[in-house]
């Protein structure tokens, strides 16, 4: 079996969506999924699976969803090595003190090349982007975060089509992928 992660969008957020992570994990466990981990409220399901690929589990995971929650929820999946190469491939300063650092993963078919020019513009004395594998890499600096423009990335239409995790959940799902 694969250890994966599924990210999903939209869980416990404003209200909305709202399920809880012991409902959650049974939900993954009924559908046959080992070894079902969950972390933080926001949405994010570590879990083993001898599926095929990751695509193929995040429409089974939204069908899922759907059905017993009743919530149209976008799941993005991906296995221990791809969520490891996203991790691998950040900017050397991504997640330094200076910085606070997010990592957009895109839903697929969705690239980071194509997501790149979805980006509205950003105040380049404040925030960054760069493409990874399937993933955006977005800091802004600390001590001018809130002149950021990060907010127009949340309201643009890029924002349905990826989820966003912090560099510390980011770094804590790597680290449950790995058994740790």
């Amino acid at each position: 079996m694969t250890n994966y992660v599924a990210l999903l969008r939209g869980i416990n957020v404003g209200g909305s969506n709202v399920i809880s992570m012991a409902a959650l994990k049974e939900c993954f466990a009924d559908a046959g999924f080992g070894d079902v981990r969950t972390y933080i409220q926001s949405g994010n399901v570590v879990f083993a699976s001898d599926a095929s690929g990751s695509a193929e589990l995040e429409v089974e995971i939204e069908r899922m969803l759907r059905e017993r929650f009743g919530a149209d929820v976008l799941a993005v999946v991906r296995s221990g090595d791809e969520f490891a190469a996203t991790v691998a491939a950040a900017p050397s300063d991504h997640g330094s003190a200076e910085l606070l650092s997010d990592v957009l993963f895109l839903k697929r078919p969705l690239t980071a090349a194509e997501a790149l020019t979805l980006v509205p513009e950003l105040n380049e004395q404040v925030d960054s982007v760069s493409a990874g594998p399937d993933a955006l890499y977005f800091s802004r600096t600390v001590v001018d975060s809130a002149r950021s423009r990060i907010d127009r990335l949340r309201a643009n239409r890029l924002s349905k089509r990826m989820t966003v995790r912090n560099w510390r959940t980011t770094l804590k799902l790597r680290d449950l992928l790995d058994g740790d």
